[in-house]
């Protein structure tokens, strides 16, 4: 009877979607008829009354189904629904043209989204290539949100590659020592660490920009965000007070955040206040990257993989050395 929202707006839990007249259960007075005639969502109007003594008039169908069975020129009561409420579906009325000799050969079920059908008309082959619209939600809506912002704040990136095999040594001497089995170390608690030192010696980096003011707020803690893919999209929790923690408490709260991620259980507390963000494009292989501010942080820091290259020594010998590539994003208003 009436529809209270349009495609793609966000419809809040406990709203009323749409109203809905079935058999005569909801008394709607003529002059509200007029503006919103009775016609059953789904149902193909077009057709003759159901065979059924008091059911709606047409078949429960999608309008591709439908456009389907306009094609080989059937009759959609003529079908026999299988779907939810007797709906017919795709793969039925293709059974259905089979069994006419409409058709060569029904397509298997796993020809979901391509499928090649004969035609009566010339013989010619025709084939389905059906698109299919993904709506953003959830972290998703709010990447677009964000990323959209920080379009408009003018970026710079600088490109440095580190001699990690000091570090190599140290998380394999921490693995060594490691009592724990709960406890596996990488090597981002110790980047992480290592960046909180070098935020005590660069602060301006640590700070967000308030842009109708021109004020610049330095922050008093380290809350570093590390990026996250999930299932749900890319999310950003972050450590909280990093400079005052261990690489063994940054290990398991890096743990803890990750697997909550994975969960889609982040609580509110863990997606906000961060300071600065690190991305690890090395988890995924990959070498560098040119990463985009999470907006109010002037800085994000894009972490490649960590590999084994030749370098050469001050005497020109050549020895094998272990590089990663270090790209740094920041806010060409704050940080020159």
């Amino acid at each position: 009877h009436q529809i209270q929202f349009a495609p793609g707006d966000i419809v809040k839990v406990g709203e009323t979607l749409l109203k809905m007249i079935v058999n005569g259960s909801q008394v709607v007075h003529h002059d509200s008829m007029a503006s919103s005639p009775d016609i059953p969502l789904g149902a193909d109007t077009s057709t003759s009354p159901s065979r059924e003594g008091n059911a709606p008039r047409g078949s429960l169908s999608t309008p591709a189904v439908r456009h389907l069975v306009k094609q080989y020129g059937l009759n959609i009561d003529d079908i026999q629904g299988t779907g939810r409420d007797g709906r017919v579906l795709k793969e039925v009325v293709l059974n259905y043209a089979a069994s006419k000799g409409l058709l060569q050969e029904p397509p298997s079920a796993s020809e979901e989204n391509v499928g090649q059908v004969e035609l009566p008309e010339g013989g010619k082959s025709l084939h389905f290539y059906e698109d299919k619209i993904i709506p953003l939600r959830g972290y998703q809506r709010s990447m677009v949100k964000s990323m959209s912002l920080a379009a408009k704040v003018p970026h710079f990136h600088y490109l440095e590659e580190i001699n990690c095999d000091a570090l190599v040594q140290l998380k394999a001497s921490f693995q060594k020592e490691n009592k724990d089995q709960d406890v596996k170390h990488t090597f981002l608690p110790f980047l992480i660490k290592s960046l909180s030192v070098a935020l005590s010696k660069y602060p301006l980096l640590n700070s967000s920009f308030i842009e109708e003011t021109n004020e610049v707020t330095l922050k008093g803690s380290h809350n570093i965000g590390v990026a996250m893919a999930t299932a749900q999209g890319l999310v950003v929790p972050s450590i909280k007070k990093v400079q005052s923690l261990s690489v063994l408490e940054i290990t398991k709260e890096l743990s803890r955040l990750h697997e909550m991620a994975l969960h889609n259980r982040l609580s509110t507390n863990d997606i906000t206040g961060g300071t600065i963000t690190l991305s690890n494009i090395g988890a995924i292989g990959g070498k560098f990257g040119s990463p985009v501010l999470n907006l109010p942080e002037v800085a994000i820091i894009a972490l490649g993989r960590i590999q084994k290259l030749p370098r050469f020594d001050d005497d020109e010998n050549v020895y094998p050395s272990s590089i990663i590539n270090v790209t740094v994003g920041a806010d060409h208003r704050v940080v020159d």
